[in-house]
C-alpha cells in the first residue's frame, strides 16, 4: 500500500538536528581559545555559532572571547580545528533522542533521506560513522560538494538529486536560519526543530512545522508530503 511518504526525500541538517555535536565542537574551540591564551566560552553560549562551518564558528567564537581575529590567521586556526576535531568527532557527540526511530520508520514508508549540511562531507561521514548512523541516508551531502552551502537553495536541491529523488517532493528538516533560507528558496516544505543551534528562535523562522521530538517527524513529514 502506498504511503505519503513513497517517493519523497528528507533532507536533514546536521549538527544540532540529527546530532547534538556542540559538546565536541564547543570544545574544539575552546581548544584554541585557551591555547591563543583567551578564556574558554560556555557551551550555551557558543552553541548558535554552530551551523555554517568551521570557520564561521571560529570567526564568532574568538570575537565573543573579545578578540579581533585577523583575516590571515584564520587559515592556520581552521586546520588546527579540523586536526583536533577529527580526534575528538564523537568524544560526547550522540544522536538526539528519537533520530534513530525516525529515520527508519519514514524510510520503511518508502522516503529517501539524505544529509544536507554546512559541515564538510568527509567531517559529516566521519561523525556518523562513529555513530553508527550511516547507512541510515542515501547520500550525505556536505559544504564541499556543492556549488553554494545553505541557505543557497542549490545545497538543498544537489542533496536531494544527490539522493535520487526531486525537490518538488522534497522537504528540509533543520534547526535554524540557513536550513529555512534554503527549503523556502527551493520551494520545499520546512520542518524545524526547537532544540538546536540557533541565533534566531526557530519559531520565529516560520516552518511550517515546529518539532519539540523527533517521535512526531513521520507524522509531521507525511501531512505536509501528503498535502
Amino acid at each position: 500500500m502506498s504511503t505519503p511518504l513513497a517517493g519523497a526525500t528528507l533532507a536533514f541538517d546536521l549538527d544540532g538536528t540529527l546530532v547534538d555535536t556542540a559538546p565536541d565542537l564547543v570544545g574544539t574551540l575552546n581548544v584554541l581559545l585557551r591555547e591563543e591564551g583567551l578564556a574558554a566560552l560556555p557551551i550555551e553560549e557558543a552553541r548558535p555559532f554552530i551551523g555554517r562551518g568551521a570557520r564561521w564558528l571560529i570567526e564568532r567564537g574568538f570575537t565573543a572571547a573579545g578578540y579581533d581575529l585577523p583575516a590571515a590567521k584564520v587559515g592556520g586556526l581552521f586546520d588546527r580545528f579540523i586536526a583536533h576535531y577529527l580526534d575528538h568527532i564523537a568524544d560526547e557527540s550522540r544522536p538526539f533522542p528519537g533520530v534513530v526511530e525516525a529515520l527508519e520508520q519514514v524510510r520503511a514508508a518508502g522516503a529517501k533521506t539524505v544529509v544536507c549540511t554546512n559541515k564538510r562531507t568527509d567531517l559529516s561521514r566521519a561523525l556518523l560513522d562513529a555513530l553508527d548512523l550511516t547507512g541510515l541516508f542515501d547520500a550525505i551531502v556536505g559544504a564541499d560538494a556543492v556549488p553554494a552551502i545553505k541557505p543557497d537553495p542549490r545545497h538543498l536541491i544537489a542533496a536531494v538529486e544527490e539522493a535520487g529523488g526531486q525537490v518538488a517532493r522534497a522537504l528540509m528538516v533543520g534547526d535554524a536560519a540557513t536550513d529555512a533560507g534554503a527549503a523556502r528558496a527551493a520551494g520545499a516544505p520546512l520542518v524545524l526543530v526547537s532544540f538546536g543551534y540557533t541565533e534566531i528562535p526557530a519559531a520565529e523562522l516560520a516552518p511550517d512545522a515546529l518539532i519539540d521530538h523527533f517521535d512526531e517527524l513521520p507524522d509531521v513529514a507525511a501531512r505536509l508530503l501528503g498535502a
